[in-house]
C-alpha cells in the first residue's frame, strides 16, 4: 500500500527557512527525501544551511529572498522551475515581529508606533500573500499543491503586548480560510490551502521577552506556562508531523483548516 505520508520526490517550498522552525523544517523534509528549496534574507546562512543538507545526503537548494518584494519572488520562481520543474508544497513561515510594534507594560495604545505595525503586517500577512501569489501559479498548471501557512497562538486570542503581530497572524488565519475556497473553486480539487498555529516556543524572535540573563524564566514566560496543561515550551520538532500530514497525500481532504500545537494552551483557562 502507498504510504499515505510520503513527501519523497516532493519539491517543497519553504520561506524564512533559516530561522528556528524553518531550518527544522527544511532538514526534516531533506531526510523524508523531498527537494527543499531554502527562502531567506541570509545569504550566509541559507547557505550552510543548503551545505548541511547536502552534506547529509539529502537535496537542498538555497536562494536569497525578500518575501514582501515579488520582483524577488518572481526571480526565485523562475529559478525555481528552471532547477526542479515544479512546486508541490509551499510553507509561508517568514515572519516576525518590532518592538516598537508592541504595547509593553509601562507603555500604552496612545505609545504604539504605526510605522512598525504597519511594517510587521508587512512581513507576516504581506509576506504570506504575495508568495502565495508567485509560487501557486505552478500548483496551478499541475493541478494540485498544498500550501501551509504559519500562523501564531496570537491568532487565536489577543495576547498582551503584542499588538500588531497578532493583528498580523489573525490576518494570515482569515486569508487561509479565504483562500481555500477561492483555489479550491476555480482551480480544482487538487489545491489545498491550510494553517498551523505554535504555541509557545524559544526562538530567536521571543528568547529575550521569556528568559533572563542567566537563563531563568521571566515573569511572561512563568504566565504562559501556568496556563499551558503541559507546563513546558514547545519544541520545533513537535510541528513537523503535523506539517508531514498537510504536505503529503493524507490530508486530501483537508484544506481551510487551523492546525493548533501548543500543549493545550488555547484549551485551558483556569
Amino acid at each position: 500500500m502507498k504510504d499515505l505520508f510520503s513527501v519523497d520526490g516532493k519539491v517543497i517550498v519553504i520561506t524564512g527557512a533559516t530561522g528556528i522552525l524553518g531550518s527544522a523544517m527544511v532538514k526534516h523534509f531533506a531526510e523524508q527525501g523531498a527537494k527543499v528549496v531554502i527562502l531567506a534574507r541570509n545569504e550566509q546562512m541559507g547557505g550552510d544551511l543548503m551545505a548541511e543538507v547536502k552534506a547529509a545526503g539529502g537535496e537542498a537548494l538555497y536562494l536569497k529572498c525578500d518575501v514582501t518584494q515579488k520582483q524577488m519572488l518572481e526571480q526565485n520562481y523562475a529559478d525555481i522551475m528552471a532547477a526542479y520543474g515544479r512546486i508541490d508544497v509551499l510553507i509561508n513561515c517568514a515572519g516576525g515581529n518590532m518592538a516598537a510594534a508592541t504595547v509593553p507594560p509601562e507603555k500604552t495604545i496612545f505609545d504604539l508606533d504605526i510605522d512598525a505595525v504597519r511594517q510587521v503586517v508587512d512581513l507576516n500577512l504581506f509576506g504570506t500573500i504575495l508568495p502565495t501569489m508567485v509560487f501557486v501559479k505552478a500548483m496551478v498548471e499541475q493541478g494540485q499543491g498544498s500550501i501551509i501557512n504559519i500562523a501564531s497562538e496570537s491568532a487565536l486570542r489577543p495576547l498582551t503586548r503584542v499588538a500588531g503581530y497578532g493583528v498580523a497572524k489573525a490576518a494570515v488565519v482569515n486569508w487561509t480560510k479565504y483562500m481555500c475556497g477561492e483555489l479550491a473553486i476555480k482551480f480544482g480539487e487538487g489545491l489545498r490551502v491550510n494553517a498551523v498555529a505554535p504555541g509557545f516556543l524559544l526562538t530567536n524572535q521571543n528568547r529575550t521577552l521569556l528568559t533572563n540573563p542567566d537563563g531563568s524564566l521571566t515573569p511572561r514566560a512563568e504566565t504562559i506556562l501556568a496556563h499551558t496543561p503541559y507546563k513546558r515550551f514547545g519544541e520545533p520538532e513537535e510541528m513537523l508531523g503535523t506539517l508531514q500530514w498537510l504536505a503529503s497525500d493524507a490530508s486530501k481532504f483537508v484544506s481551510g483548516t487551523l492546525t493548533v500545537i501548543d500543549g493545550g494552551f488555547d484549551a485551558f483557562s483556569i
